[in-house]
This record gives C-alpha cells, sequence and structure tokens, in this order.
C-alpha cells in the first residue's frame, strides 16, 4: 500500500503523514460499476483514490441522476469530507466508472490530521476549491449550453478519464447522466455520427473528432 501511496501522494504529503495513512487507511478494489456511496447513507470514512476513476452524481426528486464531477488519482471527494467533519448523511451517488483503487481514512482522522500536518490542510482546501469549480462547470453546462455542446462535453470527459476513445454506455445510461431523455440523446448521437465526429456501434461509442 505504501508504494501506491507515495506514487500518488507523495507529492503532496510528507512522509510522516504517508506512513499514518498506511497504518490507520483500509484498502479497497472496487470494479467499474460498484456503488461506492448512496444518498441518504451516513459516512464512515473518506476516499484517497490510488488508480481508476469515480463518478459522482446528483438525484433530483423523481429518481433522475446528474452528473456532476470525475474524481481521479490523487483525489478526494470535499463532498464526503463535509458530511465526515459533520456526521451528516450522504447528499451524493459515487460510482467507479472505472476498477479502481482507493483508501478509506476513519473520521476521526480527518480533524486530527488537519491539525498536524500542514500538507493534510493545503490538500483538503485544494480538493474545496477543485471540486467547487468542478460544481460551477456543471451548472455552467445546464445554464449556458445546449444539450449538444453538453453531450459533447460529456463524451470528451468520459473518453479522458476512461483513457480510451470507446465509450461503452448505452444511449439510455449518457441520457441518465446528462438529465435527459434517451431519444433526445440518441438524436444528437446520430446527428455527431453524420457530422463525421463519432461511430456509433451496436454495444459502443467511438469517438473519431471531438
Amino acid at each position: 500500500m505504501i508504494q501506491e501511496l507515495k506514487a500518488s501522494y507523495g507529492n503532496l504529503f510528507e512522509e510522516a503523514l504517508i506512513n499514518e495513512i498506511a497504518q490507520v487507511g483500509t484498502y479497497r478494489e472496487v470494479p467499474a460499476g460498484h456503488k461506492l456511496m448512496e444518498i441518504g447513507e451516513y459516512i464512515k470514512g473518506m476516499p484517497l483514490l490510488i488508480s481508476g476513476a469515480i463518478k459522482v452524481l446528483r438525484e433530483d426528486p423523481e429518481g433522475d441522476e446528474l452528473l456532476l464531477y470525475y474524481l481521479e488519482q490523487g483525489d478526494t471527494c470535499s463532498v464526503t469530507m463535509s458530511c465526515c467533519m459533520g456526521q451528516a448523511r450522504s447528499e451524493i451517488r459515487a460510482v467507479a466508472e472505472t476498477d479502481a483503487k482507493l483508501i478509506m481514512i476513519p473520521i476521526r482522522k480527518m480533524e486530527e490530521w488537519t491539525a498536524k500536518y500542514r500538507s493534510w490542510r493545503n490538500f483538503v482546501f485544494q480538493s474545496y476549491n477543485n471540486r467547487l469549480n468542478e460544481m460551477l462547470q456543471a451548472i455552467d453546462n445546464i445554464a449556458f449550453l445546449n444539450m449538444d455542446e453538453r453531450l459533447v462535453n460529456y463524451l470528451r470527459e468520459k473518453a479522458r478519464v476512461n483513457h480510451d476513445s470507446i465509450i461503452h454506455n448505452t444511449h439510455q445510461e449518457i441520457a441518465y447522466d446528462l438529465h435527459s431523455s434517451r431519444v433526445v440523446i440518441s438524436r444528437l448521437l446520430k446527428k455527431l455520427e453524420q457530422m463525421g465526429k463519432i461511430e456509433i456501434h451496436r454495444n459502443y461509442l467511438k469517438i473519431l473528432d471531438l
């Protein structure tokens, strides 16, 4: 565990903190599609992502989802931090976008490390800033972009975090992430295909020029 920690967080945390994380953290490997956090649950630990990607979603009263942002190697979730510190229920759903490795940090250590390690304080504040900017971008996408522009941004980001031009999501799954309907998404994907931007296959999409 400690070598993976150093590879992902060695440039952020001092060695003493790395050693403490290795002592008290719980190492987990999860497959793509695994639900790590559910809306309404109490959070017992904070994740530090070693590899892979996790998507963070919100849900409206009708049960429809909206993708907020992705977590990647070296990240953590500031919403999780807030819930941990306030002992509140989760307001997000977190699902592994790819196979992922992470270390769960006990809640009791978060406040202790904030006082003990400057690098941890800086990491927490920077994480809040990064996630806030990503949520503002998500809001801007909804408020100011047409659905076809949102779809292009979504496909680009999906390809980036997966390091793959092949996207294995169904039209319905993409519609869920974008809080839209399958009919609308299928129509826009067909338009992108006609423009030579993507190829639509039976079980996947291939990005050509986005």
